[in-house]
């Protein structure tokens, strides 16, 4: 007999709160196996491995929708794993984008506080006027 767990459980093992599962339930990202007749969610052990999954892939900086299209093609086995390559190197992609400008952003900021003099008044602040 398969186990089953109550929302509380999943979310405890998976390392999520409650709301969180709600809301991936919601988005049909997370499925309850079923209910009690009281109504309480029951889940199996696909629902924690699948949570899993989900703050897996967060991490790696996927977002819910590109996850829910991952999860599409880990259940369809007729696809192939350059589906799944492609979106990785698409995620790498957009990943390196954002590098590039978070050190443009860097780069300014240190610029703006080298021009910045110590002791002068805010009216003259040098980075205060560059963000007007």
């Amino acid at each position: 007999m398969e186990r089953v767990f109550k929302i509380g459980q999943v979310a405890k093992v998976a390392q999520v709160n409650i709301q969180t599962v709600r809301y991936y339930e919601k988005l049909n990202l997370l499925k309850p196996q079923g209910r009690k007749l009281s109504g309480y969610r029951l889940y199996d052990m696909h629902a924690i491995l699948q949570l899993r999954f989900i703050k897996k892939a967060q991490a790696l900086g996927f977002t819910l929708s590109e996850i829910k299209a991952l999860l599409e093609l880990s259940v369809s086995h007729s696809n192939e794993c350059n589906s799944v390559r492609k979106k990785a190197t698409d995620k790498i992609s957009e990943i390196e984008d954002k590098i590039k400008l978070l050190n443009n952003m860097k780069k300014t900021l240190k610029e703006l506080v080298h021009c910045c003099e110590k002791k002068k008044k805010t009216e003259k602040c040098p980075i205060l006027k560059s963000l007007k």
